[in-house]
């Protein structure tokens, strides 16, 4: 049994004769982790390039990054003042959460558009990633003796340095929660639950994002609670209580809306995301042109094979010799074509009418 936890007496680690800013480091840690949790996540469902996850990491991590400053710098402005170049100095700390997630996803959910990843399965695929980040990230903190609790004798209370204990207001020797733990500990267990809650229950894209956003928001309304550091106030809140409360308002409002709609009566449609699904699995790569068209098609098979269904065959004798359908999506494979007209002329009478034969994928009809 410990009595405290001592912190790092530099914020810097040496490795094979070279230093790294500690901070910087577990911030650069936690995406690698992030961006393997990714890819892996994505090649188990089918979806995308190898590259994928690398090549979206590349624009949304830095344009994450300045995101997440851009909000420390703006909800804390008064700390800038008169010492503005301070502003790029995110070695120091001082990056909000709130405002990385947002901007970073948003510059991922274009990217990934643009390569034809479906934005639902996407973001299901790099939630538990962006939980992992934030678990290593946060040891950052602790490197910099930075956004520790209220003063506690906890066996597992924080040790910090006399001069970050009486900048802050408190004597030396002082001890305090150590909420970098509690939120790295708390962001590991919603990346692990994550995984855990999809393979048991397969809840619907996008979904899983939601459980992210409410899980961590939930979490960091407990930590913001147990802080010390100035922040802005509101009702008694920290300004980042009620960001957390807006967000979880958000993601719960977005779970019970999807759920109605899987609970309304199945239309049957065909989406762009199954077709982009689908292409992905037969590696084939369809632009957003092919994709739309592809869906009209499917949809309009979808359409003749209702009216097929509501057909009365049980008098009609089936074709005895089987035919094969050529296989239009993949140009490397011979086989047989379907003689539109012989199938025309086989096909059942109906007093409705209503018979049509399905068309063939890749020609307009």
């Amino acid at each position: 049994m410990f009595a405290s936890l001592p912190s790092p007496s530099v914020g810097s680690l040496e490795i094979f004769s070279l230093r790294f800013n500690a901070y910087g480091l577990m911030i650069a840690l936690g995406v690698v982790a992030a961006v393997w949790l990714f890819k892996k996540r994505l090649l188990e469902r089918g979806l995308g390039h190898p590259d994928d996850a690398s090549t979206i990491a590349m624009v949304a991590v830095p344009i994450g990054i300045v995101g997440a400053r851009a909000y420390h710098v703006i909800t804390d402005w008064e700390r800038f003042q008169g010492r503005w170049f301070d502003v790029v100095k995110i070695w120091e700390g001082g990056l909000g959460i709130w405002g990385g997630i947002t901007v970073g996803v948003i510059s991922g959910i274009f990217v990934a558009r643009k390569r034809g990843l479906a934005v639902a399965s996407g973001l299901t695929c790099v939630a538990p990633g962006l939980a992992l980040a934030q678990s290593i990230g946060r040891w950052g903190n602790w490197f910099n003796q930075e956004l520790f609790g209220k003063p506690t004798t906890l066996p597992w209370a924080l040790e910090i340095s006399a001069a970050k204990a009486q900048a802050a207001g408190f004597e030396a020797g002082t001890t305090f929660h150590p909420t970098f733990l509690y939120e790295s500990l708390g962001c590991l267990f919603i990346c692990v639950a994550l995984i855990k809650i999809e393979k048991r229950w397969r809840p619907r894209d996008g979904r899983l994002f939601a459980m992210y956003v409410a899980g961590y928001t939930v979490l960091r309304f407990f930590v913001e609670s147990l802080r010390v550091d100035t922040a802005k106030h509101f009702g008694g809140l920290r300004l980042n209580q009620w960001t957390s409360i807006s967000f979880f308002t958000l993601a719960v409002a977005y779970l019970m809306i999807d759920r109605l709609v899987e609970l309304k009566p199945v239309s049957n449609q065909i989406s762009q995301e199954t077709v982009v699904k689908v292409s992905r699995l037969a590696r084939l790569s369809l632009t957003s042109d092919e994709t739309e068209r592809m869906t009209a098609q499917l949809a309009g098979m979808l359409e003749h094979f209702r009216d097929i269904d509501a057909l009365d065959l049980a008098d009609v004798e089936p074709m005895t010799q089987p035919y094969a359908l050529k296989n239009v999506l993949r140009k490397d494979v011979e086989a047989p074509s379907l003689d539109r007209q012989e199938v025309l002329d086989q096909a059942p009478a109906t007093e409705s009418g209503r018979f049509r034969v399905p068309p063939t994928i890749g020609f307009d009809v």
